[in-house]
């Protein structure tokens, strides 16, 4: 499983536009086609003018695949036009899941 971290800065007072303009229409067009949105957050503290989506993938592949799928979407590149002014910059992170202790160690122990 890969998890992608997607963090968006936007103009200051941003952000609350481009959830409008993505919740009337990309976020149907981005999720049909990325597959699972484990979240999407706005920061408590820290930079306030920024949007993290959290997205899982199957593999590398998986998301390779969605991602030129969603890039070669006329309705995402539509959605992606009305929100270019909104943003600043964008960071992209790629994590995989910390291996989980093992069932025997803790079978063993007496625990």
């Amino acid at each position: 499983m890969i998890h992608e971290l997607r963090t968006y800065t936007m103009v200051p007072g941003g952000v609350r536009e481009y959830v409008r303009i993505y919740n009337e229409c990309g976020r149907a067009h981005q999720v049909r086609l990325l597959g699972h949105l484990v979240a999407m957050m706005i920061p408590e503290s820290g930079d306030l003018n920024q949007l993290v989506y959290h997205w899982a993938f199957d593999s590398l592949e998986d998301r390779a695949r969605r991602r030129t799928a969603l890039l070669a979407d006329p309705d995402f590149a539509e959605f992606r036009k009305q929100v270019r002014g909104l943003l600043v910059q964008q960071e992209s992170r790629l994590l995989t899941s910390a291996p989980e202790p093992a069932a025997a160690a803790h079978a063993g122990s007496g625990a």
